[in-house]
């Protein structure tokens, strides 16, 4: 299948999204800028919207105002042009659980544009073994465990420009876990650009280049990972002879959100754009007694917290 000659540096594009069910917008005015090449995190608590969101991406549901590009044609108008490019996994895989994994696999295949039959064994084959499922390939889906159902989905019988994955990691055990992840880093590397919604934080941090952050329908933020990281307020941990006297200091230099463990004789507090080095001097010459200083930026989750003001799933 060639590829589309797209000419867009965004694999998706959003303005405005909104899809409401009754009184209730379930997508609420969402902006999304996803470049192509990258591993994009679409992260979120469940019931925030997401799955909503990629269904209105994929055609499935239409949207009650704005408008969404995908591999840089307007959607849904080109879906019949631009879904043969897209591999997407939707809240778990559908397959005819009387058939084998390589049947279904095989008929997934037949359904396609260009169905080459001549060489559709050896990309079953190549596809089951990218997977780890060549074992299983002549099980019953119904036999197969979620993790088994998940991997299945994801065998790719042919190369796709982006990859729109919901959850694909539920219901897998760590090993799995550790293989959707590898796959996902090989078929970013070979070019595809992968849309990866999840409510795991490790499972963005691990993987994800950009991210971005829903809540109740709204998106709070996206950008780089750093970016989004670094939008977070750094803070300066130091560890001193007189932890007491360090926290005056940098009181007097203005840092705020201080925080005292005279046990531990240490003091943090927030950076708030000041210079660690800066701070460093200002202790040294007050007399106090460094042992340790380290700038901490901020996690993730903390990042999360700060937008959303609620917890969330760090592991599974």
């Amino acid at each position: 299948m060639k590829p589309l000659s797209a000419t867009a540096e965004l694999a998706i594009e959003t303005e405005g999204l909104v899809k409401r069910f009754g009184d209730l917008a379930a997508v609420d005015g969402v902006d999304l800028v996803v470049p192509t090449g990258s591993v994009y995190g679409f992260l979120g608590p469940n019931g925030s919207g997401k799955t909503t969101t990629i269904r209105v991406l994929l055609g499935l549901l239409g949207a009650s105002s704005g408008s969404a590009r995908m591999l840089g044609r307007p959607m849904p108008d080109a879906a019949l042009e631009v879904l043969p490019h897209v591999g997407a996994l939707i809240e778990g895989p559908a397959f005819y659980p009387w058939l084998t994994g390589r049947q279904n696999l095989a008929r997934f295949d037949a359904a396609g544009p260009d169905g080459q039959r001549r060489t559709r064994r050896q990309r079953i084959d190549e596809a089951l073994a990218r997977v780890g499922l060549t074992v299983a390939a002549n099980k019953k889906f119904r036999a197969y465990s979620l993790g088994m159902r998940q991997g299945l989905a994801q065998a790719m019988l042919r190369p796709r420009q982006l990859l729109v994955l919901d959850e694909p990691t539920n219901g897998m055990d760590p090993q799995g876990t550790r293989e959707i992840r590898h796959l996902i880093r090989e078929l970013a590397a070979e070019g595809s650009t992968v849309f990866l919604s999840s409510h795991l934080l490790s499972e963005i941090e691990q993987v994800c280049t950009h991210v971005a952050v829903m809540s109740l329908g709204k998106l709070l933020a996206q950008g780089t990972l750093a970016e989004l990281q670094a939008a977070g307020t750094s803070r300066l941990e130091v560890q001193a002879d007189d932890a007491r006297l360090a926290a005056q200091v940098l009181d007097r230099l203005g840092l705020t959100e201080l925080s005292v463990d005279a046990g531990a004789s240490t003091v943090s507090a927030a950076l708030d754009g000041h210079r660690p080095e800066d701070c460093c001097r200002e202790l040294v010459l007050a007399g106090v007694g460094v042992r340790s200083l380290t700038t901490v930026r901020p996690s993730l989750e903390d990042t999360f917290v700060a937008l959303t003001g609620e917890g969330f799933d760090v592991a599974r």
